[in-house]
């Protein structure tokens, strides 16, 4: 768990609202899973191949998750 922790505060810090907040609601404690899988699959389709650091980060999370 420590490594979609590490993943989750990557996409909380990454100023993109649409994964920024549920992974920030999760790592608060608020663990809406499916609200969180649907916000990283969203991202991973809108953003996965643009070549930013995040996009290897959007299968691994789902992975882990």
């Amino acid at each position: 768990m420590e490594e979609l922790k590490s993943i989750l505060e990557k996409f909380a810090a990454s100023g993109w609202d649409l994964i920024a907040k549920p992974s920030r609601a999760w790592l608060d404690g608020s663990q809406d899973r499916e609200a969180l899988i649907a916000a990283i699959r969203q991202a991973q389709q809108e953003c996965g191949s643009c070549g930013c650091e995040l996009d290897s980060l959007y299968p691994r999370a789902l992975e882990l998750l």
